[in-house]
């Protein structure tokens, strides 16, 4: 590769918290199939194993089928039994070693880190795959302060992990990290959107400045 190349980040896709399953389906294939994907994650609210399963089994066809990875919400224990390919933690680097020994090296195995430089290092250092900052922006839901654009330009120069920015992202802020980031994490700022897909892609045009 030319070393004045410019490495766009790659794109990672997070359910909604609840979906009428064939609506989001459908939804999620015109994604997949509109412009090339890194990951898929299962981020459903409910506890309720069968729906969870559901959710899973159908996803898994569309993604599998695409070969692009699938992993899912802190349930480690339906990985291995629902054929996915890892797990993403949502209680930064707390529980990182205890489930790579579980899933082994072969799994996906990513931590969420809020906005905290010294959670992301220590999930690093136990074998996470990813980490993911996050939100970009102040929401109406959770209790996280912002992550700044200071910790993705700091991490991109110091960390080898890989990063994902995610929650509350803008065209603006898309233009802002696209430098500083190995993953864009788009969730809700497509899904209500009228066409996923077309949103998708206009974020994917703001990537490229």
């Amino acid at each position: 590769m030319a070393s004045d190349a410019v490495d766009l980040p790659q794109l990672y896709l997070i359910t909604p918290s609840d979906f009428e399953l064939s609506t989001f389906s459908n939804d999620l294939a015109a994604c997949l199939d509109a412009t090339e994907i890194a990951c898929v994650r299962l981020s459903l609210a409910t506890r309720d194993e069968d729906r969870l399963s559901r959710a899973a089994d159908a996803l898994r066809e569309i993604t599998h089928a695409r070969d692009i990875a699938l992993v899912i919400d802190d349930h480690v224990a339906m990985v291995e039994r629902l054929g996915l390919d890892g797990v993403h933690l949502t209680d930064g680097a707390r529980s990182v070693g205890k489930v790579r020994k579980t899933l082994g090296e072969d799994a996906i195995v990513g931590a969420y880190c809020g906005n905290s430089r010294h959670d992301g290092m220590t999930a690093g250092e136990l074998n996470a795959d990813y980490v993911s900052f996050g939100p970009l922006a102040k929401t109406a839901l959770g209790h996280t302060e912002p992550a700044e654009l200071e910790l993705f330009q700091w991490w991109s120069m110091m960390i080898e992990v890989p990063c994902v920015a995610e929650g509350a992202l803008s065209l603006d802020l898309v233009r802002q990290l696209s430098q500083h980031t190995d993953f864009f994490g788009f969730g809700d700022e497509i899904w209500k959107t009228d066409s996923p897909a077309q949103t998708l892609l206009a974020f994917r045009k703001a990537m490229e400045g």
